[in-house]
């Protein structure tokens, strides 16, 4: 993995090079292409005039490289109606677990960078995250609610075994008693177990485990540098057995993909300690779409006119529906089965109605700014 400094504060990075569009899939990687950002006045495309392909440039695996995000604000706040928290962090921007689905990609669009390969090998890691948190959690309009981490891309991901980012992160919270909730598909998260123990001991932290996929070669295409299946219950259950509320994430449900896994993912998840199972349907806004119907293309090209199929029935007969309170779940015949079967699975399984804990907002104690000065008291 190489490491590349960027010269000034800015994330917008112009990045010379651009990877090579494949024809097959890359081994590691979930994209299939890398189109570029759709917020550049010109395009290249790349075209094969016999001259000078090699015969390994299509299928080569592009390395990852990590680039500094010097952005000194890392708190965002949700204006999302049906999301349940108020704010967030993304210590990173990108993702290397790959996973060829995922909501975020369109966010490097924004960096001039391509929502498909970009989004899993140029990753940006928010710096000086410690002090940045303090600050922000020590100023005088700051008021307490539950920080949401993972929502985004995932705070757990291959790269952070050695930045760090989430550690500190996480390190900053405990210190100050500062509730968050937590979302991942790494078992990297048990790396930071004793930590998480304390904070629950407290009622200051839940985690998701986002499980999308019993079937490890299903999981190797979907998201392919995502830890194993089994890996995943057992953070769930290690995580349980510290006492951290621990719920499963199965999203997305894609129909006719994973959707035969329903009650199989709830069971097992409960049978490792899970408290509650949630779900969310395929979602495809922007760039997504594509990438999502050039990888089923590839790994499912007899199944992808049904697929794409049973997804538009999902969304009134489009790709997406963005609508409030709909996005995550769907309408119509398709997502009112899964939605039943979802609900079985939970009765079965004796959670249906079971809630994770309300976090703690009263413990939490702000920062305090050295000063030179004495106290009075």
């Amino acid at each position: 993995m190489a490491d590349v400094t960027a010269d000034g504060p800015s994330d917008r990075i112009a990045i010379d090079g651009a990877t090579p569009t494949p024809t097959s899939a890359i081994k590691g990687r979930g994209a299939i292409s890398n189109a570029e950002s759709r917020f550049l006045p010109t395009r290249s495309i790349a075209v094969d005039d016999g001259w000078y392909l090699r015969e390994d440039s299509a299928t080569s695996a592009p390395a990852t490289q990590f680039y500094p995000d010097r952005t000194r604000t890392l708190i965002t706040r949700n204006k999302s109606p049906d999301l349940s928290f108020e704010q967030s962090i993304n210590p990173y921007k990108g993702c290397e677990h790959g996973c060829v689905y995922c909501y975020a990609r369109p966010t490097h669009a924004y960096l001039d960078l391509s929502p498909g390969l970009d989004f899993e090998t140029r990753i940006f890691f928010k710096t000086d995250t410690a002090e940045h948190l303090r600050k922000e959690l020590g100023a005088a309009k700051y008021r307490c609610s539950v920080l949401a981490i993972g929502t985004n891309t995932d705070p757990y991901q291959p790269g952070e075994r050695r930045l760090n980012v989430m550690r500190e992160i996480l390190g900053v919270l405990h210190e100050h008693k500062h509730p968050l909730s937590i979302v991942t598909k790494s078992a990297l998260i048990l790396r930071d177990l004793e930590l998480l123990r304390a904070m629950a001991a407290d009622n200051l932290v839940h985690v998701y485990v986002s499980i999308t996929t019993l079937d490890k070669q299903l999981k190797r295409q979907l998201e392919p540098r995502t830890a194993d299946p089994g890996a995943r219950l057992r953070a769930v259950r290690e995580l349980h057995a510290a006492g951290v509320p621990t719920g499963v994430m199965m999203a997305p449900i894609i129909p006719f993909i994973n959707d035969a896994e329903i009650e199989d993912v709830v069971a097992r998840s409960v049978e490792h300690g899970a408290r509650v199972v949630r779900y969310v349907l395929l979602r495809l806004p922007l760039e997504v779409r594509g990438l999502f119907e050039e990888w089923l293309q590839t790994h499912y090209p007899l199944r992808a006119q049904r697929v794409m199929a049973a997804v538009r029935a999902t969304r009134g007969g489009r790709d997406y529906d963005a609508q409030w309170f709909k996005r995550m779940v769907g309408q119509g015949p398709v997502a009112q089965l899964i939605q039943q079967r979802m609900s079985g699975a939970l009765r079965r399984a004796g959670i249906v109605d079971a809630q994770m804990p309300v976090l703690r907002t009263d413990l939490f104690v702000p920062p305090r700014e050295e000063t030179p000065q004495l106290s009075l008291f």
